[in-house]
């Protein structure tokens, strides 16, 4: 089904700006499309990738257009720990491999063969546990992992040592790793072992690292939620496909 939507800001805009920022596909993508003819203001095709969109305009992507947009499949799985991420060593089992018809969460247009190319998009080592995100699509994990997203990333963590206020203080915005410094974390107390991170970056261990700074040891950690995008019911060892909607929300950058 074609894509169409009302243009309701108060100013023009360029309308690859316009389709980046409402998750459609990235402002490459878009001038893509409006080079291969598939995007039309108020029945109009739009020929000039420069074009701007006014205020109750109606743009149209054509149905190849989404249908293009929505072929490169991501999907989310709720890792078990004793899974790598991606790049197994010896008999290590990299999180693709879960991915098949019978761990199939609900329903899927297709399931991944041997020949996807789905990829890890974000850290999640081999003893943590929770949402993984894979995909095939270069715009997703950009917006999740680039060098410029800020997406947040939920954690519940089970910690071993005295959690204090002096040590809460320092996990929310005092360390630095590899040199260099962390961007300011929410760290807050949940239970007397229990503690939610809600970072911005993903540095390599950087959860048990910090903890480990402040003589904390990590236990158990649980990843619920990256961005818009939470964990939700999805039964551990299962998996299944991000809808159109919560693809466009982390383009976006939802919280």
């Amino acid at each position: 089904m074609a894509w169409t939507r009302t243009y309701d800001e108060a100013e023009p805009q360029r309308v690859n700006r316009w389709l980046a920022q409402s998750g459609v596909c990235s402002r490459r993508e878009a001038e893509g499309l409006i080079a291969r003819g598939l995007v039309s203001i108020d029945g109009e095709t739009v020929e000039d990738v420069g074009r701007k969109i006014l205020p109750g305009q109606t743009l149209t992507l054509a149905d190849i257009a989404t249908a293009d947009l929505g072929a490169a499949m991501t999907l989310m799985i709720h890792k078990p720990v004793g899974i790598v991420s991606s790049q197994p060593e010896g008999e290590q089992i990299p999180a693709v491999r879960l991915i098949t018809r019978d761990t199939l969460w609900g329903d899927s247009p297709a399931i991944p063969g041997r020949d996807s190319r789905l990829a890890p998009v974000g850290r999640l080592d081999m003893d943590s546990r929770g949402l993984l995100i894979l995909s095939e699509d270069g715009v997703v994990a950009k917006a999740v992992i680039g060098p410029d997203s800020l997406l947040e990333k939920e954690y519940v963590v089970t910690v071993t040592g005295q959690i204090n206020e002096a040590r809460l203080a320092l996990l929310r915005h005092g360390l630095a790793l590899d040199g260099r410094q962390l961007r300011p974390a929410k760290v807050t107390q949940e239970g007397p072992r229990t503690l939610r991170f809600v970072l911005t970056e993903g540095r390599n261990r950087q959860i048990r690292r910090m903890c480990e700074l402040v003589d904390l040891w990590v236990a158990d950690l649980y990843r619920v939620r990256v961005g818009p995008l939470t964990l939700g019911d999805l039964p551990e060892g299962r998996w299944r496909p991000l809808t159109a909607q919560e693809r466009a929300a982390l383009i976006a950058g939802d919280q």
